[in-house]
């Protein structure tokens, strides 16, 4: 048969048949088509999960995008808030640029989470007599447990202590003193403070003037 497939023939007379081999590249063609419905199917799938990668990062960056605008009206609302307490839901909302009912949930979301600790009203020292304001850092005679719990629990006695902060340095407290004038400072000075046994050294750094206070 020429170039054609080999025939072998089994049985006798008429029962004889014939069986034709395959081709020599036959099986070739088959390897062939079969690889190429394998490589076809599996770079569907590469490509379908290239868009579900493209989708998945078209979400994620609009998700980004909401929570950094979401941050930032939280932030405007804080800021608000933190220079009047006393706003009304609807001129806060009108502020940054919510809905009232919007707004609400966001500062009621705020103070569940425990951002918002709290409003008080901010007090001016001087309008009470109390215009002198001073930084004292304070370094104790022994650097023990004891002898900070025995300097705090004093200090906490005293009302001309606006704040006292444990420091790292050379010293261990910083106070922020507020008082009448410079007569009643080197009183609380001397009387209160350097009676005070723990006490080691004293420097005053006293306030001239105040350019930024986030507190009034």
């Amino acid at each position: 048969m020429g170039d054609g497939a080999p025939e072998t023939k089994i049985g006798t007379g008429r029962h004889q048949h014939k069986v034709v081999g395959p081709r020599g590249d036959r099986g070739y063609e088959g390897e062939g088509s079969e690889c190429c419905k394998y490589f076809i199917s599996h770079f569907a799938i590469i490509c379908m999960s290239a868009r579900n990668v493209l989708a998945y990062s078209r979400n994620f960056c609009l998700i980004m995008q909401l929570m950094t605008k979401i941050d930032k009206i939280n932030d405007r609302i804080l800021q608000t808030l933190s220079r009047d307490g006393r706003i009304s839901n609807s001129d806060l909302a009108s502020s940054v640029g919510l809905s009232p009912s919007a707004c609400l949930r966001r500062v009621q979301e705020l103070e569940r989470s425990g951002v918002i600790a709290g409003y008080r009203a901010v007090i001016d020292p001087s309008a009470l007599g109390k215009g002198f304001t001073a930084y004292i850092g304070v370094g104790l005679s022994e650097h023990s447990k004891k002898s900070q719990e025995s300097f705090e629990r004093s200090i906490a006695k005293s009302p001309e202590v606006r704040e006292c902060h444990n420091i790292t340095g050379t010293i261990e407290y910083l106070l922020r003193i507020e008082v009448a004038d410079m007569g009643a400072y080197k009183s609380f000075h001397t009387d209160i403070l350097g009676a005070l046994p723990t006490v080691n050294s004293i420097t005053s750094y006293i306030v001239m003037g105040s350019p930024k206070d986030e507190r009034a």
